[in-house]
């Protein structure tokens, strides 16, 4: 096991004339919950974006588990996305077309797992999130914070080494925000599983072991760096 399970090293991206990250650096080690903070435009979900491998730094390096991610080609990119990491959005992104317990197994649908194993490992997270009941619905027929926490199941059904959560309350009013973070959070630590968790919010940045805030598409520690060892 390395001391850092996933790292961004100088990175610099741009889109068009229009630069989002301009010398980015952050680690994250195993099992922390690590929030980026920073306003609208600061380039925090573009740092989030090139950590996932959903995008490739114009220049500057990523690495995971000790294994370098911008220099694969997008095949091996998204098997790494599918395989190690899960991923909880602002607005869900469900598939509207699916039920809910299809949107939890979808990702182990896209791995290869067979349909009747995937649903019969999706279906327990509806009893742990307080779902019981919505396992047919689609997501038209569930409330934004019942949506969020499908989404969630989602994202951690795979059992991902990094949970990546970009606003996964951006949408969701106060209280039902809190209930979703305290969720995520308490299946993070059960798992293990290392959360990348970008917000503007100070009170969602609270549930985070550690604070750093992008400016000018560099990143700054808000708290004492934590030492990895």
């Amino acid at each position: 096991m390395t001391d850092t399970m996933i790292e961004a090293r100088d990175v610099v991206r741009s889109f068009g004339q229009t630069p989002a990250l301009r010398g980015a650096t952050v680690a994250v080690a195993p099992g922390e919950i690590l929030a980026i903070m920073g306003p609208s435009g600061s380039g925090k979900s573009t740092l989030l974006h090139c950590l996932a491998g959903i995008l490739v730094p114009d220049s500057g390096e990523i690495h995971f588990d000790g294994r370098r991610v911008d220099t694969l080609d997008e095949a091996r990119r998204s098997a790494l996305r599918r395989d190690s990491f899960g991923f909880v959005f602002q607005f869900g992104q469900l598939v509207p077309e699916l039920t809910a317990e299809e949107n939890v197994a979808l990702p182990l649908l896209l791995g290869g797992t067979r349909r009747e194993a995937a649903l019969r490992q999706a279906r327990p997270w509806f009893a742990r999130l307080g779902l019981d009941g919505l396992e047919r619905r689609r997501s038209g027929e569930l409330s934004g914070g019942q949506a969020q926490r499908v989404a969630l199941a989602r994202g951690l059904v795979t059992s991902p080494k990094v949970l990546f959560a970009d606003e996964p309350t951006g949408s969701l009013d106060s209280l039902t925000g809190e209930q979703v973070l305290d969720q995520l959070i308490v299946a993070a630590r059960e798992h293990g599983t290392t959360v990348v968790l970008v917000t503007h919010e100070a009170r969602v940045a609270a549930y985070a072991d550690r604070h750093v805030m992008v400016r000018d598409g560099k990143v700054a520690a808000l708290a004492p760096e934590r030492v990895l060892s």
